[in-house]
């Protein structure tokens, strides 16, 4: 494996492309049952028929651990939406159908949703009130289980040369549960990318294809920005503690 072409870099690990594989190395320390967990969801994933990029291969280079997985020829949704700013509804729509494609999977081997959330309410660090209300919150939402990518945003689709077929990528925090739960994530990142006019347009959007009562998707935001909190980032924290403290919404 040739380490020679970056083609991302994200906190704690580096992305790089060798041909028609893409290769990501783990900073020394990443926890390997993280790695080897993001290994086995990709493989679990790839079960569904989904069109997501194969694992190939799990490995150490240079003391570091790597996943090597196969490369997506094309553009990123964010790239497009970014080169042709006329065309930037028209992507969100493919974006959210491609959502509601992935929803409509089951995965019954991946872990679920409502326990990953629960774990990290209690790793946030709220007052045992706060918490209180988000696990009797969650305890409360009916339990689905579909398969929810976690992390689903416009640089995690790739949209082929031709336009024709798409390949979703990232799969290191997919669960299965319920499918508002991650539509309120992928409505938080807009947020935190500043993008708040396109988070109302995706929410929108969204509740309208799946009919799904806005309301519904807004009683995960507290539970899931608690969860997103957790992930360390200080700069994200305040903005994320907003939403938590807002209890109910209009």
């Amino acid at each position: 494996m040739k380490l020679e072409k970056v083609i991302a870099v994200r906190t704690s690990k580096t992305i790089y492309r060798d041909g028609q594989y893409v290769i990501k190395v783990f900073d020394e320390g990443y926890s390997k049952a993280d790695i080897l967990n993001e290994a086995l969801n990709i493989a679990r994933v790839e079960e569904t028929g989904l069109p997501i990029p194969h694992v190939e291969e799990v490995t150490k280079i240079d003391g570091k651990w790597a996943i090597v997985t196969d490369y997506a020829e094309g553009k990123t949704l964010a790239q497009l939406m970014a080169e042709n700013p006329d065309k930037k509804d028209e992507y969100l729509e493919r974006f959210v159908d491609i959502q509601i494609e992935v929803q409509s999977k089951t995965c019954p081997m991946l872990n679920r949703l409502k326990e990953k959330m629960k774990r990290k309410i209690s790793q946030t660090g709220l007052d045992a009130t706060t918490r209180y209300e988000l696990d009797a919150r969650l305890a409360s939402m009916p339990n689905h289980n579909k398969v929810c990518h976690g992390d689903f945003n416009p640089t995690n689709v790739v949209i082929s040369p031709d336009g024709e077929s798409w390949s979703v990528l990232d799969w290191a925090h997919v669960t299965q549960g319920n499918a508002s739960a991650d539509a309120a994530r992928t409505y938080l990142l807009f947020w935190l990318a500043g993008d708040i006019e396109t988070a109302e347009k995706y929410l929108d959007l969204f509740c309208k294809k799946t009919d799904t009562a806005k309301q519904y998707v807004q009683k995960w935001l507290p539970i899931v920005a608690a969860s997103q909190s957790v992930k360390g980032k200080p700069e994200e924290r305040e903005f994320l503690m907003h939403w938590v403290n807002v209890v109910e919404y209009e």
